[in-house]
């Protein structure tokens, strides 16, 4: 799995979930579906008048999610920004005759209302529920650069092993310290709840 064939999984899913945040801080998911996949940018296109598009010029940070029939989540954080001035009919053109349906949403020249944004950075989570142990794992689009998640067990590891013995998907090895698979890992943090000597931290502040 890398980043080129998480883009292609979300080509084929179609639909996917746009998360942003409101004025008042609230939560907004929309489904969107007018995208068009580049091997090294994502373009997609919505009406200047919605919400959607003021909250992207307003903040721009958003969420992608895309779920597979084969229970592969793909979620993307990124950035979004207006497509250059001089590539927005480009690129308007190109997801128009890839989505022929949105010919009857704007027909003619109502599709002017429109604006193309662009994702070329962005934190990518692949993690795949279909298979045993789990399978998750992180990939960059662009100079994004991936944010530590999930749990490391420390140096304070005393090796009595309780930390394996509840974790859900086996993924804990014995050693010295004791050591998480993260490529397995829940992020359920069962382990963290178990230590008896609170060896189990968050991956974020092992960094600190």
């Amino acid at each position: 799995m890398d980043a080129k064939t998480c883009i292609q999984k979300l080509q084929y899913v179609g639909v996917l979930a746009f998360a942003t945040v409101d004025r008042e801080g609230s939560p907004q998911v929309r489904n969107i579906s007018a995208i068009h996949y580049e091997a090294d940018a994502i373009y997609f296109f919505t009406a200047r008048g919605k919400d959607f598009c003021r909250e992207l010029l307003a903040d721009g940070r958003v969420q992608i999610l895309g779920y597979t029939k084969y229970k592969e989540m793909i979620r993307l954080s990124a950035k979004a920004e207006p497509a250059a001035e001089e590539e927005q009919q480009k690129w308007m053109d190109v997801i128009f005759r890839e989505q022929p349906y949105l010919a009857n949403v704007y027909p003619g020249d109502t599709r002017s209302i429109g604006i193309i944004f662009e994702i070329r950075r962005a934190e990518m989570e692949y993690f795949n529920l279909g298979v045993r142990p789990i399978f998750r794992e992180t990939y960059t689009v662009g100079e994004a650069s991936p944010r530590p998640k999930g749990y490391e067990i420390g140096e304070a590891c005393i090796g009595c092993g309780i930390c394996a013995e509840h974790c859900p998907q086996g993924c804990i090895q014995e050693g010295e310290p004791f050591r998480i698979q993260q490529e397995h890992c829940l992020h359920c943090g069962n382990c963290r709840e178990h230590c008896p000597v609170s060896a189990v931290r968050r991956r974020e502040e092992q960094k600190k």
